[in-house]
C-alpha cells in the first residue's frame, strides 16, 4: 500500500564513476551548478535539495554520473564546506574539503566602473583573498571589495 510519504520518495542510484558534491549549504546547489557549468555536461546529474542532515540541518548534493575536472577554487569560494567525494569502480578514492582560494579568476566581476576590467574587458577577473574570516576578496587591479552576494 502507498502513503502520501512513500509517492514522494525517489531512488537514486549510487555513482559508481563520478564525483559527489556533500554538505552543501541548502539552496547553493543550483548557484553551484551554473558556476561549475554543469549544463554542458551530456552525463547525468542528479541535485538533491534541502536533504536531512544531522550535521546542517538541511543540505544540498550534487551527484556527477562521470569522471570531469571540477574548478576546486570555484568550489571553494561557494562554500568552502562542501566535501568533494572522488568515486571509481563504486569506491571512494579520494574525499577533500575545501577552503576559500587565495585567488579567483573569472568567477565574479568587480563592480567598480573606473576598474580597467571594465574598459580593458578581455583581462581576466581576478580577486584575491583579503579577509578569510569574512570570506572578504578584492579585485586584483582596483582593490573594491568583492562579495559573494554579487
Amino acid at each position: 500500500m502507498n502513503t502520501a510519504k512513500d509517492s514522494r520518495m525517489m531512488i537514486v542510484n549510487p555513482v559508481t564513476n563520478g564525483i559527489v558534491l556533500d554538505h552543501i549549504q541548502a539552496g547553493l546547489s543550483d548557484q553551484l551548478y551554473t558556476a561549475l557549468h554543469l549544463d554542458k555536461l551530456d552525463c547525468p546529474i542528479a541535485i538533491l535539495k534541502n536533504v536531512e542532515s544531522g550535521k546542517m540541518g538541511r543540505k544540498d548534493i550534487i551527484k556527477i554520473f562521470s569522471s570531469i575536472d571540477l574548478d576546486f577554487d570555484v568550489i571553494g569560494y561557494m562554500d568552502p564546506g562542501i566535501t568533494v567525494s572522488i568515486i571509481k569502480d563504486g569506491s571512494v578514492i579520494d574525499r577533500r574539503g575545501l577552503k576559500l582560494p587565495e585567488t579567483i579568476t573569472n568567477v565574479i566581476r568587480c563592480r567598480n566602473p573606473r576598474c580597467i576590467t571594465s574598459v580593458e574587458q578581455e583581462l581576466p577577473q581576478i580577486f584575491k583573498l583579503a579577509n578569510r574570516e569574512k570570506g572578504l576578496y578584492r579585485c586584483f587591479y582596483c582593490e573594491q571589495k568583492a562579495s559573494k552576494k554579487q
